[in-house]
């Protein structure tokens, strides 16, 4: 298995705990508002399987904790293939547990227990997703536009965005879901050079060089202005994606 470094996972909860993403944050929070209570545990009460959310490649388990925080009746799994990401979320949050396994081999999930899941900045595997949803949950994607981190992109030599990245994974789940709501997120943020390194070494952009070290960072201004930009997508399961066949 593979997956974020430890240094990539301090820089990560560096910029994250420095408050630049809170926006997005937020978003997801907001975006299972309209489905945090539609899938009560059979019971009619407590905080059964079907009020669980689970978070794939949660990395620090940042935006699973801001889920909990807003949405006290749900409980949270962090899920990460990376054994520092998965110790370093298992402290995310009260109410949330880590779980160490990778996603493309099958969640360790039973059948329609979660009331959502999501995916930040994540792969995803759509049939799996698809199978441990409840038929009323929801599975909330947020992926980067080509405007994202675009002022660091080309003058760092950063990873860039697929400007067809939206089509593409709107592809990839049309046999499993449906799209019933997408949000853009946009924002402009102020980051300091400390920043930018954190920004830098906590992506695929790190495995390429040591970000404290490039030049090109130490020739940026002491502030530089860097627009985040994200699409946040609430998708439902089709009715006969919801259950694998037995």
């Amino acid at each position: 298995m593979t997956g974020d470094t430890a240094d990539m996972l301090d820089a990560r909860a560096a910029f994250q705990g420095a408050g630049h993403f809170a926006p997005i944050a937020a978003a997801l929070a907001r975006a299972l508002d309209a489905g945090s209570h539609a899938d009560a545990h059979p019971s009619g009460g407590g905080t059964g399987p079907g009020r669980t959310v689970l978070e794939i490649g949660a990395g620090t388990g940042y935006y699973l904790a801001g889920v909990l925080d807003a949405h006290p009746d749900l409980l949270g799994i962090a899920l990460d293939v990376a054994k520092p990401a998965a110790r370093r979320a298992a402290r995310a949050h009260p109410r949330s547990a880590a779980v160490l396994a990778d996603a493309w081999r099958g969640l360790p999930i039973r059948d329609g227990a979660l009331t959502a899941v999501l995916s930040v900045f994540a792969p995803r595997n759509p049939a799996e997703v698809a199978r441990v949803l409840a038929p009323s949950g929801r599975f909330v994607v947020v992926t980067p536009t080509a405007r994202h981190l675009g002022e660091l992109v080309g003058p760092l030599g950063m990873v860039g965005v697929d400007p067809d990245k939206d089509r593409r994974l709107a592809d990839s789940l049309a046999a499993t879901f449906t799209r019933a709501e997408h949000t853009l997120v946009e924002f402009r943020m102020t980051l300091t050079r400390t920043d930018v390194i954190n920004v830098v070494a906590m992506g695929p952009s790190a495995f390429h060089g040591t970000p404290a070290d490039d030049p090109r960072i130490a020739a940026l201004p002491d502030v530089t202005e860097v627009t985040a930009s994200v699409t946040v997508s609430t998708y439902l399961p089709t009715p006969s994606s919801s259950r694998r066949d037995p």
